[in-house]
């Protein structure tokens, strides 16, 4: 064997073997229906020639599973995924069978203490709930016509027609169409020929489709749009009054009253989100100070619980069944989740880490304060063990993350709730 492959041979005594196969061919002929025979009464020697063979293929099937189980508890050995297990030539007195599988690795978690963690940190301003508030009016804004050229963020009804190397094509003609500037929901070079156009205003447009534009045909080439503005509209704000409010659920109508519920909501996010970031901070450091044998099993375990996570996602957004995908597009993702799990794994093991029964709670409090009724949503986790048993998980999750934080070389990087929430790729 190599690595963390381990080879077992394993015998088990022939009379076991007949005595197992004697007692379902027993149980064969009282059940099964034989033409000519009345039910109970099957002579035995008929029973064994019609089922033999495959009775026997059953309890060599039975008696290897149950065998490997029992010597790999009495060697007490932990084997990583399941066993290849195959029959050996017998010998008259024992059939012998061996099993081939694979172990969890040994090794040593590296000394946490040399480990470098940048850990992200911002916190809400009254900036940020300001902005938030003019995002909240921004939604909620009215378009209307106005007479200065169209900038940024303005909305631009358009009649257009496209034309490459003086040919029409298909798609490349619209009317009434309205852009908003700076969205992205027409080519760049579409958008910026729109800029500082007037109402009533009709101007060419150059446009270059990008090579990899999903209309192959006009991929790479360049157009020209014929364009009208038949309409520039800017946004007109809601007022920040009574009316405005109560649309967000605040019977006093009090915009403090909105800002203060503005906030706690960005609070919330904020803290989830950070504490995700550093979860994924800590773990990327950790797994790289320790290099650890994976076991192939369960590599290709977790290649294909992610594979199907991928499928799942595609046809949940309607868009029809993948094809069988390769497992190399998966296997750098597996071999970083298998190492946190060993490592995770380990450390619990090491220094005996529990899900603290308070932190369970709050826990369940903060993720239930999103809620109408988080006292529900509390005692809906409590009622059913597998329920609170994923909440447990995450608990000793962050719990890990806590232990290596403490050991970690820490340092905080400040930044603004925008960068936090809205990183740039």
């Amino acid at each position: 064997t190599q690595g963390l492959e381990r080879k077992m041979t394993i015998s088990v005594p022939a009379a076991e073997v007949e005595k197992d196969i004697h007692k379902k061919l027993q149980h064969l002929a009282r059940t099964q229906k034989i033409p000519g025979f009345r039910p109970g009464k099957i002579p035995f020697s008929v029973i064994r020639k019609k089922y033999g063979n495959a009775v026997k293929q059953d309890v060599y099937a039975e008696l290897m599973q149950r065998h490997y189980y029992e010597a790999i508890i009495q060697e007490k050995i932990s084997p990583a995924g399941a066993p290849r297990i195959e029959p050996k030539e017998s010998k008259d007195d024992q059939f012998e069978f061996e099993a081939i599988f694979e172990v969890y690795p040994e090794f040593e978690v590296a000394d946490l203490a040399t480990i470098e963690v940048t850990k992200p940190a911002a916190e809400v301003t009254d900036k940020d709930v300001a902005n938030m508030l003019e995002t909240l009016q921004k939604q909620r804004a009215e378009w209307v016509p106005v007479k200065r050229m169209a900038k940024k963020g303005d909305q631009v009804i358009c009649d257009f027609e496209g034309s490459v190397d003086g040919e029409a094509f298909e798609g490349g003609k619209g009317d009434d169409v309205p852009v908003i500037l700076g969205q992205g929901q027409m080519l760049a070079d579409f958008e910026k020929g729109l800029l500082k156009i007037k109402t009533g205003e009709e101007r060419e447009i150059e446009v270059k489709f990008p090579d990899d534009y999903q209309a192959e045909e006009l991929a790479g080439k360049t157009a020209i749009f014929k364009v009208k503005a038949k309409e520039v509209k800017g946004q007109k704000l809601p007022e920040l009054d009574e009316d405005f409010v109560k649309q967000f659920g605040i019977e006093s109508g009090d915009v403090e009253d909105l800002k203060e519920e503005v906030r706690k909501n960005m609070e919330r996010e904020l803290s989830q989100t950070l504490k995700s970031r550093i979860k994924t901070v800590v773990f990327d450091a950790a797994a790289a100070a320790n290099e650890i044998e994976l076991p192939k099993a369960m590599l290709d375990q977790e290649i294909d619980r992610l594979r199907q996570q991928m499928s799942q996602q595609v046809q949940s957004q309607g868009q029809g069944e993948l094809p069988e995908l390769p497992g190399s597009l998966f296997e750098e993702q597996a071999a970083k989740r298998v190492t946190l799990g060993l490592l995770m794994s380990e450390i619990i093991k090491n220094e005996k880490l529990t899900a603290d029964e308070e932190k369970v709670r709050s826990t369940l409090e903060e993720m239930a304060s999103a809620y109408d009724d988080p006292e529900q949503v509390i005692n809906w986790y409590y009622s059913d063990k597998n329920r609170l048993a994923e909440i447990e998980s995450v608990v000793l999750e962050d719990t890990v993350v806590d232990f290596i934080l403490d050991k970690a070389k820490v340092t905080e990087e400040k930044q603004t709730f925008d960068e936090i929430m809205n990183p740039k790729s």
